[in-house]
């Protein structure tokens, strides 16, 4: 493994010096088809692939060095765009693919050695990728990382997209190495690298050197500005010794104002204690009575409470009311059609029946002279066949044999007899179809009596009903009344419970505020003087100046009229009137 090391170490130097005196010979930027650039990439995968572990899967063993390439987006957060724009990459199917793709991205950034040098910091990470001895986890990986700063001098232009990098073959061509007869002892050379990174750190100290300007710059910059500050330092003082003396001529002088107002305060005590036993006793009494009007509200709330439900129920029994009335109404006007049909058919009816009856008696009277009918016939007949004898011996033929009148006659007066007794049948029939109609319209009339006989009962339940609604109407009437009667008096007892609650209020809410407690008006804000004092609410309890508080009102805990201020004057002027 050591002897594996330092072989690739030597070739990794001689490929990065061939590299750096190739591109500064030729003075342009290098792509993709340049040959010693194409074996600096091999060199360092093999670099990176020395003690490499295999990982297995269901396909085979796989090598990869993206693997740990990967660990450099977690480790350094500027490589981020690098590994997106790789994963990105539509052609690339491998993880070589992606590594060699990196790499290249890595040296057009020139980024390549500050990554390496990064990952190779953290060998504990790399532990789970490398075995033992791997070039990476020893010195020799640090050696080249440090070489690879010298590539910073390259300017590289690399086509990514178009090669086809997971199926290229990565091996080293030793001819670019010996071609001049003393590479065997320039191998272990590391001058150029020496003067890149001399050139490194001299870019350093020059950056350093230019930090160092601009911090003495800011160092002036913070001197003249201390200056400044104690200048301002030393004015704020002598301001604070004139507001010292200023503050010591306030403070006599309100210790003068507050003997003053000492003496005022110790008068309107001794009032508000002679008042306050008169209050404590009203107070009680006032709570009693607030006790019993509040037990009255609620008792009028329950009451009310129970004529709303059943006013809501009055309304929607009215309501069931009108509509059973208009379907009552609707049935009535169909019965009355149905009357109307009924009384036409009846018409209709009794003409049929008197036709009826008028066939009939002409059928009896048709079956009762049908025999007399025939027998006058057989004489007719009897009569024209002698009349026709005697035609017969008139005309000189002779008198006709005996069954002249059979052969002749006696079928005529069969189809006769054939043909009214046809007719008579016929008569039947249409007597018995009209029965049947007749029976059929009986039938009909004798439902439409019931209906009729029910119609009378609807009249006099549509009756009823109006009578009820009427009864209904003049309850709710009477309940709307009495709500307006309640809720009248709901008014007035809220009235007297919000005099009460302003008067407890008074008693207990306000409290009595102290004169050191207020440098100022609460009305106005202006402060209190000499010329402006002080001056209690005998309502409210608060301190105003006596522009604000000039008016005076009787109140219940006191017997006499009071000074109250402006507010509570207005306050206590709109409840009276509202009272009133």
């Amino acid at each position: 493994m050591s002897v594996e090391r330092s072989n690739l170490l030597s070739m990794m130097k001689l490929s990065i010096k061939v590299l750096i005196q190739s591109s500064l010979n030729l003075g342009r930027t290098l792509d993709s088809e340049y040959p010693p650039l194409q074996q600096f990439f091999v060199v360092l995968e093999h670099c990176l692939k020395h003690g490499l572990k295999v990982k297995k899967s269901f396909i085979g063993q796989n090598k990869s060095i993206w693997a740990p390439l990967e660990l450099v987006e977690k480790l350094c957060p500027e490589s981020a765009d690098l590994a997106t724009s790789v994963r990105d990459m539509p052609g690339l199917k491998t993880g070589l693919g992606k590594a060699r793709a990196w790499l290249h991205l890595a040296l057009m950034q020139k980024k390549m050695a500050d990554y390496l040098k990064v990952l190779i910091n953290r060998r504990d990470l790399l532990g789970e990728f490398y075995e033992l001895g791997a070039l990476l986890l020893e010195e020799e990986g640090s050696v080249v990382a440090g070489m690879l700063v010298g590539l910073n001098v390259i300017d590289a232009n690399l086509c990514v997209k178009g090669e086809d990098l997971d199926s290229q073959v990565g091996v080293i061509d030793f001819s670019l190495y010996l071609k001049d007869p003393q590479t065997t002892e320039t191998i272990l050379d590391q001058k150029h690298y020496i003067e890149e990174l001399n050139r490194h750190l001299s870019c350093t100290v020059t950056d350093l050197q230019v930090k160092m300007d601009s911090l003495e710059k800011t160092n002036s910059k913070l001197i003249e500005e201390l200056s400044a500050a104690t200048d301002r330092i030393n004015s704020l003082r002598e301001e604070q010794e004139q507001l010292r003396q200023e503050n010591i001529s306030i403070l006599q002088s309100s210790q003068r104002k507050e003997e003053v107002t000492l003496q005022d305060s110790q008068v309107e005590l001794e009032t508000y204690r002679q008042t306050r036993q008169g209050l404590d006793e009203m107070y009680n009494v006032v709570w009693k009575q607030y006790k019993e009007e509040k037990r009255i509200r609620q008792e009028l709330q329950k009451e009310l409470e129970l004529q709303v439900g059943l006013k809501q129920e009055m309304e929607v029994a009215m309501k069931l009311l009108e509509k059973d009335i208009h379907e009552k109404k609707d049935t009535l006007a169909a019965l009355r059609q149905q009357l109307d049909q009924v009384k036409s058919l009846n018409l209709n009816m009794y003409n049929k029946a008197q036709v009826l009856m008028h066939l009939k008696y002409e059928s009896k009277s048709f079956s009762l002279n049908f025999p007399n009918m025939l027998d006058d016939l057989g004489v007719l007949l009897h009569k024209y066949v002698e009349d026709c004898c005697r035609l017969f011996e008139s005309c000189g033929l002779g008198r006709p044999p005996p069954p002249f009148g059979q052969m002749y006659f006696v079928p005529v007066c069969a189809m006769v007899r054939a043909g009214l007794e046809a007719e008579l049948s016929r008569e039947k029939a249409q007597r018995q179809r009209l029965q049947r109609e007749l029976q059929r319209e009986q039938d009909n009339s004798g439902e439409l009596r019931t209906q009729l006989q029910q119609l009378q009962g609807l009249q006099t339940e549509l009756l009823e009903l109006q009578h009820e609604k009427k009864q209904l109407q003049q309850l709710c009437e009477e309940q709307e009344q009495a709500l307006q009667e309640m809720g009248l008096h709901l008014s007035q007892s809220k009235l007297k419970m919000e005099d009460f609650k302003e008067v407890n209020k008074a008693l207990k809410g306000h409290a009595w505020l102290k004169d050191d407690e207020a440098t100022q008006c609460k009305q106005c804000q202006k402060e209190f003087s000499i010329s402006r004092r002080k001056h209690h609410c005998r309502n409210c309890g608060d301190i105003y100046c006596s522009n604000c508080s000039s008016n005076e009102l009787a109140l219940p805990s006191y017997p006499r009229p009071v000074r109250v201020c402006d507010v509570c004057h207005t306050l206590l002027l709109q409840r009276s009137s509202t009272s009133s």
